[in-house]
């Protein structure tokens, strides 16, 4: 049987999805932050630093951040915006029903609004929107989709980006294909943005592998901090680096929404 309960993700209310099959995924509502997926046979796909902070301070440090409406410094807001530290509410959920008539995958979807914001985020993006990210677990897959609704009555451009950090047991074995000709490895550092890409990647970690597809989004960035930049970083361990790849799908250079206009970018994981 499907359920969905609330949970606590250190000192954040949370929401716990859970399949039948076993499979599960845990999201706070502090910044709609998925940071917890695991497939139906027990693995965990996702990382989370020992260090991040779990009490709405900051950011959460793993897991899946929310990047809207700027991706990084690419604007004059807040860096990667303010969806990741806002309050999210949960506005539905339940199961999806297969194309056999079986009850199928579990479901969440989360939403936020103008009046969610902080103050300050307010003030500096005045455009009456709406957010919403669904979250989707079963057996080895995971689906999320992002949308964008202007509800305004003139037009404003965003970026977006869903910052999976992927969970591997050594970085520095990791590769992912369909990037480039060849397969690319993780640097130490890595941050690159890639335009353009192809909907379907694949990472290749040991003997794991997880299939990536987006649509909606056009693009990818790959990220690792690498040795000398993660221990700069107040909110992971020095070593922890070794422990994650980033491979977010994003649309980085701004689209413009109209009024009344919506988009949504889909990003699916399959766990082999």
């Amino acid at each position: 049987m499907n359920t969905i309960a609330l949970a606590a993700f250190g000192q954040l209310p949370a929401v716990q999805v859970s399949a039948a099959d076993g499979a599960q995924a845990v999201i706070t509502l502090y910044g709609a932050h998925l940071v917890s997926w695991q497939s139906a046979g027990g693995a965990e796909h996702l990382f989370c630093s020992a260090k991040s902070a779990l009490d709405g301070s900051r950011a959460i440090r793993g897991g899946v951040p929310v990047v809207f409406p700027q991706f990084n410094e690419r604007g004059r807001g807040l860096r990667h915006g303010f969806a990741r530290v806002s309050d999210w509410a949960l506005v539905d959920s339940g199961t999806e029903v297969g194309k056999d008539g079986e009850a199928g995958a579990a479901f969440a979807v989360f939403a936020l609004e103008p009046h969610d914001l902080p103050p300050a985020a307010a003030q500096a993006w005045p455009h009456d929107f709406l957010l919403q990210l669904r979250v989707t677990v079963g057996g080895d897959k995971l689906a999320m989709a992002f949308e964008v609704h202007n509800r305004g009555a003139a037009p404003f451009a965003f970026s977006c980006a869903l910052h999976t950090y992927h969970l591997v047991d050594q970085v520095c074995d990791a590769r992912i294909d369909g990037l480039r000709d060849a397969a690319l490895a993780i640097g130490d550092p890595l941050d690159e943005i890639f335009f353009g890409v192809q909907p379907r990647l694949t990472l290749r970690a040991g003997a794991a592998t997880l299939v990536l597809e987006q649509d909606g989004f056009t693009d990818a960035v790959v990220w690792n901090p690498g040795a000398a930049n993660a221990a700069a970083l107040v909110d992971l361990e020095d070593d922890e680096y070794q422990r994650f790849v980033c491979i977010e799908p994003a649309v980085i250079e701004p689209l413009t929404l109209q009024a009344g206009q919506q988009w949504r970018g889909n990003y699916r994981i399959t766990a082999g």
